[in-house]
């Protein structure tokens, strides 16, 4: 996979962002370009955005990682910058397979971002620092 996502999965986030910010939702036909692209995990990846499970964390340096409850309860820290996730889905579906251009939490971070409605958590940047490493999750 490219260091960026493909042409038309960038061109469809931005649609849906522009869609959304105009009508307040997501029509039928951005739905059916979502699963059409991202595969089963988009549908996936909209349950997490309506349950809220997305969490924005930013620290005072200007650091950003997204913390995403996955359904079985785990909080995973996925990176857009970097389209990663820790999950065993993205190792093996994404990295191992090339089967998808992302996972489900990862996807979730690009669409709650898309329609502006991440959950928000500032911290220090020892804090964030923790979060990076692995060591520390933000109180959600």
């Amino acid at each position: 996979m490219a260091s960026c996502l493909s042409a038309v999965a960038e061109q469809l986030l931005r649609d849906l962002q522009r869609v959304y910010l105009e009508k307040g939702q997501i029509p039928d036909d951005l739905l059916i370009a979502l699963r059409f692209v991202f595969g089963a995990c988009a549908l996936q990846a909209l349950d997490l955005v309506d349950q809220r499970a997305v969490t924005r964390v930013t620290s005072p340096s200007g650091r950003l990682a997204f913390q995403v409850l996955g359904g079985s309860g785990r909080l995973y820290t996925c990176y857009t910058s970097c389209h990663y996730c820790p999950c065993h889905a993205f190792s093996f579906s994404v990295l191992r397979r090339n089967q998808s251009l992302l996972c489900k939490h990862v996807l979730a971070a690009y669409i709650c971002q898309a329609m502006g409605v991440c959950q928000q958590e500032q911290v220090s940047d020892q804090q964030m620092t923790l979060i990076l490493s692995g060591r520390a999750e933000p109180d959600l």
